[in-house]
């Protein structure tokens, strides 16, 4: 058989699987109307007979109840809950009409068997996976993941084990994902990451009647060193950015102390009154010193050294001799 008649042959199947398990339309009574909205009522096509061997083991096996009645009542009535659903098959065919439930069900003894599927929303815990991100740097992230049963007959005829698949998809669905993104789109874009990630198992479990609802990031663990690194650029960058505030505070106050000293000199009482204020703060804060301001220009010729005869007579004799 070649490729073309393989595709066309995966192609048919994937119609006619399709074709068993649309929905059908909404019915007037609550317990249809529950069923529509989980997503579980199906529409089957007509399936091939089971044979005169399977009619006579039909017939055999109702015979059985009614010869053993009641005590075959306590055998053949099952019980589901409003959250459960059951897939009965019969002589290993998926009996027409899709799921049972939620109430009570008849099967027959030894030709019918069924599973029970709970419809409630499930949690998987994703551990910790290890990742390499896009800027080559190991990262462990772990997730939350709620999905839950939409179609109990897909869940229980499709897949052998929905659960567990699931859980496993979605490990490999992280892995890939984070595989994708730098470590500052980890660390900053958790949301987009969990949308993507629900988006791609949402269409990847519709084939087995699974739902994704919701998929949350917990938590992204870095190693040591790469958390010390982080630590000491951030403290290096507050630290630059605290100097060049400092810096732009300096430079701020230089320009109002020249504008105040342009203010002062224009006005021989300021500096006075300036210096009756630096007393005033000084005597608030309950401290003795005092400081008194001197011109310069009272002590400037005490400061001059003073010039010896010999050094004057010397200067004359210069100027003598230049003459």
């Amino acid at each position: 058989m070649g490729r073309k008649e393989i595709r066309h042959e995966v192609q048919r199947r994937e119609s006619l699987w399709s074709q068993l398990y649309n929905e059908k339309d909404n019915k007037n009574s609550s317990s249809y109307q529950y069923q529509a909205q989980m997503g579980d009522v199906i529409v089957e096509p007509e399936q091939p007979s089971i044979g005169l061997c399977g009619w006579l083991l039909t017939g055999l096996s109702l015979a059985l109840v009614l010869v053993t009645i009641p005590f075959s009542l306590f055998v053949c009535f099952k019980v589901v809950q409003e959250y459960e659903r059951a897939v009965i098959f019969r002589l290993g065919r998926l009996l027409s009409g899709g799921s049972r439930g939620p109430g009570i069900f008849f099967i027959l003894p030894c030709i019918e068997n069924y599973s029970k599927v709970d419809l409630r929303t499930s949690v998987i815990d994703i551990p910790p996976q290890e990742v390499l991100t896009k800027d080559s740097v190991t990262v462990s992230v772990d997730a939350v993941v709620y999905y839950r049963v939409s179609n109990a007959t897909v869940s229980i005829a499709n897949v052998e084990n929905a659960h567990h698949s699931t859980r496993l998809l979605a490990q490999t669905t992280l892995r890939n994902i984070l595989g994708t993104k730098n470590l500052h789109e980890i660390l900053s874009d958790r949301e987009s990451i969990s949308n993507s990630m629900q988006s791609v198992l949402d269409d990847a479990t519709t084939a087995w009647g699974i739902k994704v609802e919701r998929v949350e990031i917990k938590d992204a663990r870095l190693p040591v060193q790469l958390q010390r690194a982080m630590a000491a650029e951030a403290e290096a960058a507050r630290e630059a950015r605290a100097k060049v505030i400092a810096a732009e505070g300096e430079q701020k106050a230089s320009k109002a102390l020249r504008d105040a000293s342009i203010v002062m000199a224009e006005s021989s009482s300021a500096l006075q009154l300036r210096y009756l204020q630096t007393l005033n703060s000084i005597s608030a804060e309950k401290n003795s010193t005092i400081i008194f301001p001197l011109p310069i220009d009272l002590i400037m010729h005490f400061l001059k050294p003073a010039e010896s005869p010999v050094l004057k007579a010397s200067q004359s004799l210069t100027d003598q001799s230049l003459t």
